[in-house]
């Protein structure tokens, strides 16, 4: 997109399917690190039942509103300029209104099949585990633990041009969940020569997380 160019917005209304929390992945070989920037609403569209459409929101709209499947939801948004680095469709909202509760069985915490995404504060203390993308597509589609990050790997911190984005999916649910599937290590090229490669199997974040 040209820097003349403005971006697309659209309207948007539909049924939340799902409510994901929007987690950045930034990776440089074997460091790890976070940014925390709100939510997605998985979205059944009024107009055209058959899309579903994906609209990032911020903290505080959930802190608010407190969405779960099943709301009716509109509003306007953009969609974002590079799909690449973004799992959501659509952001920077504008005229956000809820307009119909979901069922009230959905007002629970979060589990498999909905209930209410935490704040982001306890995705961050819990971390996560890599969790197979087959099992996260088939699985965890209404989960708010099950989430579609885009990863960013940077090659070279000196030059933002040596950076490749990818997505990956990871777990932030409970230890023992009957759905969860683990999915091969991650693999992430190394900085210093080709062929380098760091194999992150979430030993060491599952250390920590456990105090060793």
């Amino acid at each position: 997109m040209s820097r003349m160019e403005k971006p697309e917005t659209i309207r948007f209304s539909g049924e939340v399917l799902a409510v994901k929390a929007r987690i950045r992945l930034i990776r440089s070989f074997d460091q790890v690190s976070h940014q925390y920037q709100g939510y997605t609403l998985v979205l059944r569209d009024d107009e055209a039942p058959q899309t579903v459409r994906r609209i990032a929101i911020g903290p505080g709209a959930h802190a608010k509103h407190q969405f779960r499947i099943g709301d009716r939801v509109s509003g306007t948004a953009h969609r974002v300029p590079d799909p690449a680095t973004e799992w959501a469709e659509f952001y920077r909202v504008s005229r956000l209104r809820l307009a119909h509760r979901g069922p009230e069985a959905q007002q629970r915490p979060p589990d498999p099949e909905g209930g209410i995404a935490v704040p982001q504060d306890v995705y961050r203390a819990d971390g996560h585990r890599r969790l197979d993308a087959k099992t996260c597509a088939q699985q965890c589609a209404r989960c708010p633990w099950g989430l579609t990050m885009a990863t960013e790997i940077i090659l070279d911190q000196w030059s933002t041009s040596m950076r490749k984005w990818r997505f990956e999916t990871h777990c932030y649910g409970p230890r023992g969940c009957p759905r969860y599937k683990a999915g091969p290590p991650r693999r992430v090229p190394g900085r210093k020569k080709p062929g380098m490669v760091w194999i992150d199997d979430d030993v060491e974040r599952e250390r920590l997380r456990h105090g060793g």
